[in-house]
């Protein structure tokens, strides 16, 4: 196989046959100005020489003597020679010469056709004579009357006007190397530095590279957006586009555009910070750096992961811890009652043991008093069994309407709003105080309706707070995973159609109000 032509070669002799062809271009552009100049100079001349002869009055008084040529031969001849042209030829009216370089062609008819100046007229331009081809002017001669008594010719030769050019071409012909020099250097110069720019990579090579990193960027399963010094998007992967909803072919477009309100603080933060954000109803750890070329800055990376699963399942391992500590002193507050009953029974007190066992309650099921017959969604079910005995364990009573009535809608948007909202509750009610749960089922236009109103004894959230409290990211609780919970139920809110709202309970403290409408799809759903 023949060896490919490198691109720093192909580069420079690109530029070098451009440049050899602009000096050339601009070589021969002088040169035909550079003749132009000499012909117009000369005609200048010609024709400066063919009137002035024309209105001497000792030729024109030769024309009336018997024989012309003896006058006016001399005198042209004489004006010849101190302008430089090549012949100034004196004609009558039919083109016999009176005067001509070579005295033998006195009194012979001009080789050319003398028409155009016998008609009163100038000609200029190019004629092949009895001395060659010349360029040369011819003006008529006026006779006292005003009649046209003769013309007067005068002209160079074009091998004169060729060697004059060819005397002026050595001050040309070095300004044309000179920059074809210049342009040569010029063009290696470029074509390293572009050689070097591309870090010595062939095209091929290069065209491998950038497929590599596309297919790398947009096959990781972490979002990754890059935003130049100017704000505008410089790239963004596929996993970017899912996770942060941004529409596909955004690169160009500014940021603050395209980007959720959370993620742009991101890219303000400090280089290397991570947040966790809160985007549509994902969970995201963002993480922000800048972008280093050569030293320089030239834009920022932001890296997002999709951490929604995972704290869907931290959340419920959250329940299960809570429903085995709620076992655990169960099973603890039952070894007691059990080795009390012992001591009766061997102290010989079975009666006293029996009633021991009556009045201590500890013999009935963990979801005493707490499942309630209009609750029919086992997993809303589930999620008040846990949260009553996680209650229970931080010494706050959670009470749930008996009246309450919550179905299956196909979708976990009941179980996330209704267990952040307990979280909540619980965490402001604190030791002795008391969580309210009532969940209403109605029927609007649009369709069914759960209502979820979630009550707490405690201090209440303040009147300048209750709009911001449903921001992602803002809390009044330690630790780097809050402020997700009531911005995430907010969001669920407003994507089924329904709105969240707090107040005053009647307790003093606050009182959630959560209207979810009947899903748009069919098995869609929130994340916990």
């Amino acid at each position: 196989m023949r060896r490919r032509i490198s691109l720093r070669v192909q580069l420079l002799l690109l530029q070098v046959v451009i440049v050899l062809t602009a000096v050339a271009a601009v070589g021969v552009a002088a040169t035909l100005i550079q003749a132009r100049q000499i012909r117009a100079s000369y005609e200048q001349q010609m024709v400066g020489v063919a009137e002035s002869v024309a209105r001497l009055p000792s030729v024109k008084q030769a024309f009336a003597h018997p024989k012309p040529s003896d006058e006016i031969q001399p005198i042209a001849e004489l004006i010849r020679k101190a302008s430089g042209v090549t012949y100034v030829v004196v004609t009558d009216s039919k083109g016999i010469r009176y005067s001509h370089p070579d005295p033998e062609r006195i009194g012979k008819m001009v080789s050319t056709d003398p028409s155009v100046p016998l008609s009163g007229r100038t000609y200029v331009g190019t004629q092949t004579g009895t001395l060659g081809e010349s360029w040369r002017v011819k003006v008529p001669v006026f006779g006292d009357d005003g009649a046209v008594i003769g013309s007067v010719s005068v002209g160079i030769l074009e091998s004169q006007l060729r060697a004059d050019l060819l005397a002026q071409l050595p001050r040309l012909v070095p300004w044309v190397v000179g920059a074809a020099l210049l342009g040569l250097l010029g063009a290696y110069w470029v074509s390293r530095l572009v050689w070097r720019r591309i870090h010595r990579l062939e095209p091929e090579e290069i065209a491998a590279l950038l497929e590599t990193r596309d297919a790398m960027l947009h096959s990781i399963g972490e979002g990754f957006v890059a935003v130049d010094d100017h704000g505008r998007l410089a790239l963004v992967n596929d996993e970017a586009v899912r996770l942060l909803g941004v529409p596909p072919g955004s690169e160009g477009r500014p940021a603050a555009e395209v980007l959720d309100a959370g993620i742009l603080e991101v890219l303000a933060a400090a280089p290397g910070e991570s947040r966790l954000v809160l985007v549509g109803e994902r969970i995201l750890v963002a993480q922000r750096s800048d972008a280093i070329v050569d030293g320089a800055r030239v834009g920022t990376v932001l890296i997002c992961r999709d951490r929604t699963e995972l704290h869907t399942v931290l959340r419920d391992l959250d329940g299960v811890r809570d429903l085995t500590s709620a076992l655990r002193a169960q099973a603890h507050e039952f070894a007691n009652v059990m080795h009390t009953v012992s001591g009766l029974i061997e102290l010989g007190h079975p009666g006293e043991a029996v009633d021991f066992i009556s009045r201590s309650g500890y013999g009935g099921a963990l979801t005493d008093n707490t499942l309630v017959p209009g609750v029919t969604d086992p997993a809303v079910t589930a999620l008040l069994m846990a949260k009553r005995s996680t209650a229970r364990e931080c010494g706050v009573a959670l009470v749930v309407d008996p009246g309450s009535v919550c179905g299956a809608d196909g979708s976990s948007d009941v179980v996330t709003v209704l267990g952040n909202l307990i979280d909540n509750a619980v965490a402001a009610a604190g030791l002795g105080g008391t969580v309210s749960v009532a969940l209403r089922a109605g029927a609007e236009a649009d369709g069914p309706v759960t209502t979820i109103v979630v009550e707490d004894d405690g201090p209440g959230v303040a009147e300048s707070d209750r709009e911001r409290i449903f921001t992602s990211g803002y809390t009044t609780s330690d630790g780097a995973a809050r402020g997700i919970g009531l911005a995430l139920v907010d969001r669920i809110a407003r994507r089924r159609g329904g709105r969240v709202s707090v107040g005053s309970a009647a307790s003093g403290g606050a009182r959630f109000e959560v209207r979810l409408p009947a899903p748009l799809l069919e098995g869609s759903g929130g994340v916990r």
